[in-house]
């Protein structure tokens, strides 16, 4: 009788144009640097207000945080359109897993704004026997103007079955979250930053390593700013993840962005994201507790035109065990 009433909402009842409740959220200090702390990101500039050197000393979120502020809430949109989601199903429950993400930025969001969330869904399609949904998600400031929007694209259905977990796990234990991560602080150091007219084709970015641990997963798995927290997932439950994709708990893909984000961070300003930015992340292998990811890069392209200096970047994520965990390109706009 349960599974006669419970309408699920797999990829069959989703149709393009379903909407989501709207969000309001408002951005402090204090949410900002929580974020920054989830993504083990130690620059003063999300810890203190008037360390920045960029809009006024205003302390302004990282870029990625639009995930969290607008959140994508696919539970809450199936609700919406009078459906059961797959992650709260009683009789059928099953994970629609992180493919891929592309974040577009118009303006800075910084602490005292209001964002505004809409979601709907944008498409779904089937590629090579795996079924894939792409939602979109938009914010907006206090004043009606568009500052970000993303589109995510969940897995609703796996042609190849379930990847298999390594035989040689990640070893990796990072220092436990605090208030100032592995107990330093990055300088900030203008000098550092990439100018246009040094960079060329194969210029390659500072990369930067980072590890996970089961403790930071959870603790990001439980950090909302909007919407019901989902308590069973797989990133935060082994039980539940053995059932699902990936065999295990694993990083999610917002988390793997914030981690891009603080790299490109060492080559790039602010101001490079929030004047007309682009980031496409694609999951490629899972970023499982004990890995250890190393983000390299280098520029693909550069252009000088109206819009601005723009400067195209491809992106590897590789753990310990050589495995391409992700791919990503980023499109960044200098100043003058």
């Amino acid at each position: 009788m349960l599974e006669q009433q419970e309408k699920l909402w797999d990829y069959d009842a989703v149709e393009a144009g379903q909407t989501g409740p709207t969000t309001e959220v408002e951005i402090t200090e204090e949410n900002i640097s929580e974020y920054a702390l989830l993504a083990q990101n130690p620059d003063p500039r999300f810890q203190r207000p008037g360390v920045s050197r960029e809009n006024d000393g205003a302390m302004l979120a990282m870029p990625t945080m639009v995930i969290t502020y607008a959140p994508l809430m696919r539970e809450e949109i199936a609700e919406a359109n009078g459906f059961v989601a797959q992650e709260r199903s009683t009789t059928a429950r099953r994970q629609t897993p992180f493919a891929k993400c592309e974040i577009r930025w118009w303006g800075p969001v910084r602490a005292g704004d209001t964002i505004t969330g809409s979601r709907r869904v944008l498409e779904k399609y089937d590629r090579r026997g795996s079924k894939f949904v792409t939602f979109r998600v938009e914010a907006a400031n206090q004043h009606g103007e568009k500052v970000a929007e993303y589109d995510y694209t969940c897995i609703f259905g796996y042609a190849q079955g379930s990847k298999s977990v390594p035989q040689t796990p990640g070893s990796a234990e990072p220092q436990p979250l605090t208030g100032n991560p592995g107990g330093q602080e990055l300088a900030l150091s203008s000098s550092a930053l990439l100018s246009f007219d040094e960079m060329s084709e194969g210029t390659q970015l500072a990369q930067m390593s980072i590890s996970e641990s089961q403790e930071i997963i959870n603790r990001k798995s439980d950090f909302r700013l909007s919407g019901e927290p989902n308590p069973i997932n797989i990133h935060n439950n082994e039980e539940f993840a053995r059932q699902n994709i990936f065999s295990g708990t694993v990083s999610s893909g917002p988390a793997a962005m914030s981690y891009l984000d603080q790299m490109l961070q060492r080559s790039f300003s602010l101001s490079a994201f929030y004047q007309g930015g682009q980031l496409l992340m694609r999951a490629i292998e899972p970023f499982r507790a004990g890995d250890t990811v190393t983000f390299q890069g280098e520029v693909t392209a550069k252009n000088a035109e109206s819009a601005g200096r723009i400067v195209e970047c491809r992106i590897k994520g590789i753990n310990q065990r050589g495995d391409l965990v992700n791919l990503s390109d980023a499109t960044l706009i200098l100043s003058e």
